[in-house]
């Protein structure tokens, strides 16, 4: 077991990529290391990692899962890393059917409402858009509910709100439905997006996206514009969820990921982000952005007023 004393990062870095090369995944590598708790003013052995947020940062990186670390002596913990699973993630599916996001999938096994870092956000997002004050709420790409789950669980005025979630997916509304069987003023309709009229809907007052206009089953531009036209109240809001994320042996992984790039790019986020804020408001929207793993686009109109 390698023990870290006064190495830089990198080379720290350097030393496990090179291990854990050896590794198969699910297995762990273990290293010694001075304890980040410790004040560095109050011992002579400086710690390297200032914190435990550092190492999990590393273990991300190296697209590992740190585990609970265990301490040896006064001065001096064990860490270890165990080597995730890259082959398990619904990212490298190349099947773009309905059910790849169904209840069985790679994808129905994340738990996205379990990360503070999708969660907080998406909350945050809600109170600016002024939740309280819609009628007729709507979600594409709905899945099995998350979304709706987390207005559920932090609101408690939502009685008079129609919710309605739309997925292509038969599977997962299927689940959402058995989900909110006990609340009238949630629908669900299995239905692709790309034939939206077809359903009637109307128009909403808040209209939520999470990870689902990039597909790639649907032009993106044309169907952002399309919503924003013909489907949100002319004082409506809009709450957009940009991935900035993959989801790799059910972690959460850091940075998009582009085809026939083996490392993080992230220009096709920012040129998506930056054609739907510039397009908002010229519609005099006020646009926010906020987020990391996930970027949270929210528009407000700003000729609008909450409601009595």
């Amino acid at each position: 077991m390698k023990t870290f004393i006064n190495e830089s990062m990198y080379e720290v870095y350097f030393i496990l990529k090179n291990e854990i090369k050896k590794l198969n995944p699910n297995e762990s590598i273990y290293f010694e290391i001075i304890n980040p708790d410790i004040d560095a003013n109050e011992n002579e052995k400086k710690p390297i990692f200032k914190g435990y947020k550092a190492l999990t940062n590393l273990a991300e990186i190296l697209y590992c899962k740190m585990l609970t670390p265990k301490i040896i002596t006064e001065t001096n913990v064990q860490i270890r890393f165990k080597k995730l699973n890259t082959n398990v993630s619904f990212h490298i599916n190349s099947d773009n059917n309905s059910e790849k996001y169904g209840k069985d999938s790679l994808f129905a096994a994340i738990k996205k409402n379990s990360e503070p870092s999708f969660v907080i956000p998406y909350i945050e997002a809600l109170k600016r858009v002024q939740l309280e004050h819609k009628i007729r709420v709507l979600n594409l790409g709905i899945n099995s509910g998350d979304e709706f789950e987390i207005i559920t669980e932090v609101f408690n005025f939502i009685n008079h709100i129609e919710f309605v979630g739309i997925d292509y997916c038969q599977s997962a509304i299927a689940e959402a439905k058995e989900r909110f069987k006990n609340q009238e003023n949630f629908k669900f309709y299995a239905h692709d997006i790309n034939e939206l009229e077809s359903l009637e809907l109307g128009k909403f007052d808040l209209i939520i996206s999470i990870g689902t206009l990039q597909s790639s089953n649907l032009d993106f531009k044309l169907t952002f514009m399309n919503l924003i036209q013909n489907y949100l109240q002319k004082e409506g809001a809009l709450i957009l969820g940009f991935p900035n994320c993959r989801w790799i042996d059910q972690e959460m992984i850091y940075g998009a990921k582009m085809p026939n790039y083996s490392f993080s790019e992230m220009t096709l986020l920012y040129k998506d982000v930056y054609f739907c804020k510039k397009y908002l408001q010229q519609k005099k929207f006020q646009v926010t952005l906020t987020g990391k793993e996930y970027v949270f686009l929210t528009a407000t109109a700003l000729a609008s007023k909450p409601k009595q």
